[in-house]
């Protein structure tokens, strides 16, 4: 009985999350950048300049800066990994091409998120902001629409659990503790490191969203800048083959050698990795934007477009040139975790321990961020005092899952990622109106005025 509902649960997962999700994000993505007139690409110089300028005061608990740290530590994670070698394998280099493509559809997607998620975000009597897509619904649209904030809500509770982190990280330490000792009981061993895993996610996650942002703030740069002098180490030393590299990813991206249906798997392959990887337009995003300082709806979308291009940009890019380089994106049955670690540790002394060490950091930043995600659904549900009680929930599920079979969890938390997407996306492209106006604005106002400045007296 049990394994037949555990065979539904995967079989409805993994339609939703095929076609369906793939044409909501990516065709909902395409309709709002053009819809945006490109946002993504003719305000980039000004999203960098809101990034770097300092911000006035606000209601918020963060600035706009750590929101986007912590965003960027929860959606860079295992699938800038393993997700861009899944995608080298089943769709060659060519798909690394649409993954680009997608991360500036994704970009668009996240200024929508962040612009609304200001506009339209709670305050409780404490002056404490709750943003999300739940918020904007409730605020944005009408009365009749607030059945579809509960359901987004509920689904982001269990969406958000990182059941595919705690699984993956510990089978992965399984496997490199094996290469250096013998293993004597598995299971002790996975439950030895869920237990660790649940021990550091909870020092940081009991301290609220201010602690989750000053330690995603310092990790998100250590990791990427050390996983890019790793990937830096491996371009130096097969400098010669990089330009093949490069060539190679655009004449695939267009390639008619199988016909069109060829072309678009290729297409289709790396633009869903994309989607998957930097969650634009899943409504997780919205929900730590909204609790930024920032007084501006457009700074902040400003700012939190930069996720996409960090994540599905400049982090797959550099797994892609390290695998395309140093790997084999030939060999079949093999995981996509896997390929990257064997590339690692041929090109790189060690290798494949410094990759486990920063992909423990990938793992770890997601599940700080996350965690709150979760947490702010439940408050939205249930009010804060009960809703204290989904972190010990939280932080339980990651011993769990660290050590029992993942079919069907897995399954079943695709399914609500995926009914996450459904409502956000809609709720995004009902309100574009209401972002194009706040852009309008903005963008009207004297240039010393963009970015929320206060300056100070000399």
């Amino acid at each position: 009985m049990l394994d037949q509902i555990g065979h539904i649960i995967t079989s409805v997962a993994d339609t939703l999350c095929g076609y369906p999700l793939f044409i909501t994000l990516i065709g909902g993505g395409l309709f709002l950048f053009f819809y945006s007139g490109m946002v993504s690409i003719r305000r980039l110089p000004h999203a960098i300049g809101a990034l770097r300028t300092r911000q006035s005061a606000g209601r918020g608990e963060i600035s706009s800066a750590q929101a986007l740290a912590s965003v960027v530590a929860a959606t860079v994670g295992m699938g800038n990994i393993a997700g861009v070698a899944i995608a080298l394998v089943m769709g060659g280099p060519g798909a690394i091409f649409w993954m680009w493509v997608s991360a500036l559809v994704g970009m668009c997607t996240k200024y929508h998120e962040g612009v609304l998620a200001i506009k339209y975000r709670s305050f409780d009597p404490e002056g404490r902001p709750y943003g999300g897509t739940m918020h904007i619904i409730r605020h944005g649209l009408p009365a009749r629409w607030r059945p579809m904030a509960t359901a987004f809500a509920i689904a982001g509770m269990f969406g958000t659990l990182c059941i595919m982190n705690a699984n993956q990280l510990t089978e992965a330490a399984v496997s490199t503790i094996a290469t250096v000792t013998e293993v004597g009981n598995p299971f002790l061993l996975k439950f030895a490191i869920g237990m660790t895993i649940a021990l550091t996610v909870s020092v940081v996650v009991l301290g609220g969203v201010k602690r989750i942002a000053r330690v995603a703030t310092v990790l998100v740069p250590f990791m990427v800048g050390a996983y890019f002098l790793m990937v830096l180490y491996i371009i130096l030393t097969h400098i010669t083959d990089l330009p093949g590299v490069f060539a190679t990813i655009f004449s695939e991206a267009f390639s008619l050698k199988a016909g069109w249906g060829a072309l678009a798997g290729i297409a289709i392959i790396g633009a869903r990795r994309a989607a998957l990887v930097n969650d634009a337009g899943v409504g997780t995003a919205s929900i730590m934007h909204g609790t930024s300082a920032c007084k501006e709806p457009v700074r902040e979308g400003l700012v939190a477009m930069l996720g996409p291009a960090i994540d599905s940009g400049f982090v797959c890019t550099l797994t892609a040139l390290a695998l395309l380089l140093a790997g084999d994106i030939s060999a079949e049955g093999v995981k996509g975790l896997e390929i990257a670690i064997n590339a690692f540790g041929n090109a790189i002394p060690a290798g494949e321990y410094l990759l486990m060490a920063i992909v423990t950091c990938f793992a770890l930043s997601s599940m700080f961020s996350y965690s709150f995600y979760g947490h702010r659904c439940a408050v939205y549900l249930f009010g804060r005092r009960k809703a204290r009680y989904y972190i010990w929930v939280f932080i339980s599920t990651l011993v769990i899952f660290a050590i029992a079979p993942i079919e069907t969890a897995v399954g079943l938390c695709d399914l609500f990622y995926a009914l996450m997407a459904f409502p956000t996306m809609l709720t995004l492209i009902l309100l574009r109106k209401k972002v194009r106006e706040e852009t309008s604005k903005y963008f009207s106002k004297p240039l010393n005025l963009h970015y929320d400045y206060t300056p100070t007296e000399t």
